[in-house]
């Protein structure tokens, strides 16, 4: 019988680097982690040192290989998901100049806005820029500043012997596949939010020069574009003998994390949907056409599966909600009857917001922490906790914290279905957040949809990194993904916290309403 292959997947998110070993055919072997830190400033920035992340990859790799569980002379490829919209700017010989700027920064917003600022305009775009942008990349560079193309140019702006230096600017993913490989590129998903890709035609993307120039970035300063399951390459010799493996290993482009984690949610086919809970959230799936809803930031971008596209709407703090109540709350003022029985701080807010009922007592929790991105760019919104009373208890608030996120993804939902025209039924649903059974039921009952949650959820972005690999290297088909999915939860919507849910969700999106304007002056540097 033929060996068995294995893909080294990582899987890069906001908090740290979590390495596994993966089966072609997308079964988890191992995984180790090791979180990274992140530098948040009061200007709006978000920063973290692209090093640390390297020095992550190396320790959980060589970790992960010296255990034994497999030969390891049986991995045959590498292959890295990360954040979209993380920025690295690198030297002609791959080392970063500055820090990398995050999806959550701000700072870029008002060269942002400059640009595509003019009289006459629509939600802060000049008519000719919308109908500029929109036909070939299915939208616009975001006012918030939080996309790629932002950062590129808030360096320009305020560190030009920088942006001078800056050989290539790069996402985060290929940032780590550079190191692996020493090769400048990276996939069309991971560029999307550069904003100057041409995407009209699936099967033939390009850079659209015309944008580049009215942006005033240098087009030498972008990466070669290929498809995420393109091989750049074999690892370098001496990476290769740091980490024990083979110097045959094949190092694949990979993808953003939106796509690897739809490509090892198994939700591959057209309209087939995904609910994603880690540090932050989105609702995704793919569709047959390109179209896009300028008034909610959704658009049809290109997939990692090569010929088809992808829309999605992305809340900014999910799971990040959990660390703030975890942090700032529940860790200084602990519930008495929860501090002895519990180390893991996740499961403390799980087991108290199950003491209070569905509703959380009419407390309304807002998980706009870090503004938001849609269904609504608004940078400047922020969290709230409304309708306290004397009577709320710290179980009502962490209850309110895991719904107020449930009811975000609702509102994200209303406009993806409107989008694809379809009610879905089902949503299969992954990330660290899927582990609790009751933040999948209270999505089941938000939502009213049947949750299907994937089997070890955890990992869906390192299976899904170990698929495109393995389609790279023709061991699988991504049709063939599907039938190499498991299951282990269904959550179907009870039909008794229908009304509670309703009607909050209405009031939940009556904060918004009622309250931008007031947030808008209280944030306005956003």
């Amino acid at each position: 019988m033929k060996a068995e292959k294995y893909v080294l997947s990582v899987d890069h998110g906001t908090s740290g680097v979590k390495t596994a070993i993966v089966s072609v055919y997308g079964k988890i072997i191992d995984s180790e982690s090791k979180k990274t830190k992140i530098n948040f400033l009061q200007n709006g920035g978000s920063e973290q040192d692209p090093e640390e992340w390297w020095s992550a990859f190396k320790t959980t790799s060589k970790t992960l290989i010296k255990k034994g569980k497999i030969p390891a002379e049986n991995i045959v490829a590498i292959c890295v998901s990360s954040t979209l919209s993380t920025t690295v700017a690198v030297d002609k010989d791959g080392n970063n100049l500055m820090p990398a700027i995050t999806w959550m920064d701000v700072r870029g917003a008002p060269y942002v806005k400059k640009i595509m600022y003019e009289f006459p305009s629509f939600m802060g775009y000049g008519i000719k820029n919308i109908l500029k942008w929109v036909p070939k990349t299915g939208g616009a560079p975001s006012l918030s500043g939080k996309d790629d193309i932002g950062h590129v140019l808030f360096i320009k702006n305020e560190f030009p012997n920088i942006y001078e230096k800056t050989f290539m600017f790069l996402p985060s993913k290929d940032y780590f596949n550079l190191k692996l490989t020493g090769t400048f590129a990276s996939s069309y998903d991971s560029m999307t939010l550069f904003w100057v890709i041409d995407s009209r035609n699936i099967n033939n993307l390009s850079y659209a020069q015309d944008l580049i120039s009215q942006l005033g970035i240098d087009r030498d300063k972008l990466p070669e574009l290929v498809r995420s399951t393109h091989i750049l390459g074999n690892i370098k010799f001496e990476v290769a003998n740091e980490l024990g493996l083979k110097r045959d290993v094949k190092v694949v482009c990979g993808a953003a994390d939106h796509q690897s984690a739809g490509i090892g949610s198994g939700a591959v086919k057209d309209f087939e949907g995904h609910i994603y809970i880690g540090t932050s959230s989105w609702v995704e799936c793919h569709v047959p056409f390109k179209k896009t809803d300028v008034l909610h930031s959704i658009a049809s971008f290109p997939s990692a599966i090569p010929g088809k596209y992808y829309c999605v709407n992305e809340q900014d703090m999910a799971g990040g909600c959990l660390d703030f109540l975890i942090n700032n709350i529940i860790n200084v003022y602990p519930p008495k009857e929860l501090i002895e029985n519990f180390n893991d701080t996740y499961k403390k807010v799980d087991e108290m917001a199950k003491i209070s009922k569905p509703g959380s007592n009419n407390l309304i929790f807002t998980p706009w922490l870090n503004g938001e991105r849609t269904p609504v760019d608004a940078s400047f919104l922020r969290g709230g906790l409304y309708n306290l009373s004397k009577t709320t208890s710290s179980n009502d608030i962490a209850r309110a914290t895991l719904e107020g996120v449930a009811y975000n993804t609702r509102w994200s939902l209303e406009y993806v279905e409107k989008f694809i025209k379809k009610n879905m039924e089902s949503y299969n649903i992954i990330g660290g957040g899927a582990i609790s059974d009751l933040w999948c039921q209270i999505h089941a009952d938000v939502l009213n949809k049947r949750i299907c949650r994937v089997k070890n959820p955890r990992a869906a972005n390192s299976r899904g990194a170990a698929f495109i690999a393995s389609a790279g290297l023709s061991y699988i088909n991504f049709a063939d993904i599907p039938n190499l999915i498991e299951y282990d939860g269904i959550f179907y919507p009870k039909h008794d916290n229908r009304r509670i849910y309703d009607k909050l969700f209405k009031e939940f999106k009556n904060i918004y309403i009622n309250n931008q304007a007031m947030f808008h002056r209280l944030n306005n540097f956003c």
